[in-house]
């Protein structure tokens, strides 16, 4: 059952990144910013032809690859451990979910993600739904690593 719920919730995820992308590029110019919350949260509407803080920008083809590869590699860890570790299973699957996000834009939108969300009671770099799944999971996935390092520790002093 949680192998179907998490391939639900990582479609939602992906619908919403897809959906919320959309109506920014139809509703707003590009540069716009909207205050959303005020002091909290705009919606300022850009370009991200990089990765992560707009790294390596310009690097459409080496991004999608990255992102490819990235992706593969955690289904198979996925597959691989399935049933072993729900936090695992959990971080995974957010973390494909965003890339997919993001990759749909890589490849089908010129090279560039659509980034809208702007935290602005903090210095942070725009960002997206899709980001927030990947943020999330790689939080799950440190959180996984801890645990099971700890747990490994356990074992070794007994």
């Amino acid at each position: 059952m949680s192998f179907v719920l998490a391939i639900i919730t990582a479609a939602l995820f992906l619908a919403a990144d897809q959906i919320t992308k959309y109506i920014v590029m139809t509703n707003m110019e590009l540069g716009q910013s909207i205050d959303f919350i005020d002091g909290l949260l705009d919606f300022t509407y850009i370009h991200n032809d990089g990765g992560a803080w707009g790294m390596l920008g310009g690097s459409r083809w080496l991004l999608v690859g990255l992102t490819a590869v990235i992706m593969v590699a955690l289904i198979i860890l996925l597959i691989k451990n399935k049933g072993k570790s729900k936090l695992f299973f959990w971080a995974g699957t957010l973390i494909v979910s965003g890339g997919i996000g993001n990759m749909i834009d890589r490849v089908f939108r010129g090279g560039e993600v659509i980034d809208f969300l702007h935290a602005t009671f903090i210095n942070f770099p725009i960002f997206n739904v899709a980001d927030c799944a990947v943020v999330i999971g790689a939080g799950l996935l440190i959180l996984y690593f801890i645990i099971d390092t700890k747990n490994d520790i356990k074992k070794e002093k007994q």
